[in-house]
């Protein structure tokens, strides 16, 4: 028998296959990342904008309520002569500091016992916003 040699079978032509895969894999989950990263920036964003609307519904429930309590004197409460009326310049001044930019405007009626109220604050990201509520006193 002669010696005969078997030709060996050649390799494929693919070299690095392997990293492209490995590179497509990475890129793959960072996309995934970023989106989870943007994910929590708007939940974030919601959170605090949510906390802002509860904070001037709140403001707005404790000085309904301390107008009912102190009914007497429902006229002091008007935004004319609020800054002279010590429960009412409290309550303005917690609107002023626990809301960004805050501002409250009453408008009270003693007669009839009708009470309008405008709360807004400003926010760079969303603008301003306004949360009013109209009630009677009686």
């Amino acid at each position: 028998m002669r010696n005969q040699r078997h030709p060996r079978p050649r390799r494929p032509a693919q070299r690095g296959a392997a990293l492209i895969e490995a590179l497509i894999g990475i890129l793959i989950f960072a996309f995934g990342i970023i989106g989870m990263v943007g994910l929590q920036v708007a939940m974030t964003r919601a959170q605090g904008a949510a906390k802002v609307r509860a904070d001037a519904s709140y403001l707005a429930s404790q000085v309904i309520g301390t107008m009912w309590a102190d009914r007497p004197n429902l006229a002091e409460y008007d935004s004319t002569k609020c800054g002279s009326y010590d429960p009412c310049k409290e309550w303005a001044a917690k609107v002023g500091t626990a809301l960004p930019a805050g501002n409250a405007q009453l408008t009270v009626t003693p007669a009839s016992g009708l009470v309008d109220l405008t709360i807004t604050w400003s926010t760079p990201a969303e603008g301003t916003h306004t949360y009013v509520l109209s009630t009677s006193i009686r």
